[in-house]
């Protein structure tokens, strides 16, 4: 054992690499392997032999297989220095022009609407998407016979059998966050609402889960003359447009009194559509005054407070801004897509820096 011991130990520490080191262990401690076969011969001797024999043939056994780690590790080590002497970096060198990911458009437009209306000191609320009916349809003063209370538009949530509370929808808008903010902050205010909303649609401008931005500012001297310089405003920051002309058409909405379609001067050129030009009209948003009722349901006092709310679809401007056909492509996870309309990991929205990079 004393001649095994001495060649093994020997030949290990001659081992050039980690092949020629599973060799050696093949040749000592393997099945077939020196040192396996003698502890076969135990069975063969006396018990006082087997005493005497076992102990000392495991201790071999053990004390090659510690060799046996020891180079393999000191192997490891130096094939390690030799890489890290041949790989090395110029950390002074510039980056590499690679993108890091992509941001999805409608990411980044609500950064780029969030950057401009905080310019402007509003502040973003939120909400839950699964909203009472109270919030979503009564409280901002929608009837009940009102279409949009239709589950042919509306989804609602599921009830057990003979469970009379007052049912629950995906939110169809954002403006329950308005009736929410109102409730807890009071007035005045200044908020801008963004966030998924659910319609049962489907077509090239409409999906059953889109995107909106609702903003509310309530105060004791509010006019729709501020309604109007604030949304002119973001539409020259939005569109990097100076002087866009804006018009206001008369409508209606349950929740604002009076009511206003809004549209944008745009051109049509071979098929191209250019905002800030032209004859044309396009619109983008609807706005109003806030309604006494809607006020009343967020507790404030319609006498001595008043303000304007407005809307708008993020997918429907992100779509006129960077020219994107359809809106169905903004759900389909088409990733071909979204490198071609994605903007950069690292491009952060600023008023100062740029909106779009």
């Amino acid at each position: 054992m004393d001649d095994l011991r001495d060649k093994y130990i020997r030949l290990v520490a001659e081992a050039g690499d980690e092949s020629a080191l599973e060799d050696l262990r093949v040749q000592a401690v393997g099945k077939k392997g020196e040192i396996s076969l003698k502890m076969r011969e135990l069975g063969k001797m006396s018990p006082e032999e087997r005493q005497v024999m076992g102990p000392k043939l495991n201790a071999l056994k053990d004390e090659i297989n510690s060799a046996l780690s020891a180079k393999k590790e000191a192997l490891e080590d130096v094939a390690l220095d030799e890489r890290l002497r041949a790989e090395w970096l110029d950390v002074t060198m510039p980056a590499r022009d690679r993108r890091v990911g992509t941001i999805h458009p409608v990411s980044q437009v609500t950064e780029e609407v969030t950057a401009i209306f905080a310019d402007m000191g509003f502040a973003v609320a939120e909400g839950p998407q699964v909203e009472s009916d109270w919030h979503n349809f009564d409280a901002l003063n929608i009837p009940g016979h009102h279409p949009a209370r239709a589950e042919m538009d509306t989804f609602y949530m599921h009830r057990a059998e003979g469970d009379n509370r007052p049912p629950h929808v995906l939110r169809t808008h954002t403006s329950p966050v308005q009736i929410r903010s109102m409730e807890q902050q009071g007035a005045p205010i200044r908020i801008i609402c963004p966030g998924r909303v659910y319609r049962a649609d489907y077509d090239q401008t409409h999906t059953p889960m889109f995107h909106q931005v609702e903003g509310l500012a309530l105060d004791k001297d509010i006019s729709m003359a501020n309604l109007k310089w604030v949304l002119e405003e973001f539409f020259a920051a939005f569109f990097e447009v100076d002087g866009i002309k804006t018009r206001f058409r008369a409508s209606h909405f349950p929740f604002t009194e009076p009511s206003a379609e809004v549209d944008i001067q745009c051109s049509w050129e071979d098929g191209q559509l250019k905002i800030g030009e032209g004859d044309g009209w396009l619109e983008v948003l609807g706005s109003g005054m806030v309604h006494p009722k809607v006020l009343q349901a967020g507790g404030i006092d319609p006498y001595e407070y008043q303000g304007f709310a407005f809307g708008m679809g993020i997918d429907r401007i992100a779509m006129l801004k960077y020219g994107i056909p359809d809106l169905r492509a903004f759900f389909d996870s088409d990733l071909r897509w979204l490198r071609h309309y994605g903007f950069a990991s690292l491009d952060v929205p600023t008023l100062h820096g740029g909106l779009s990079r």
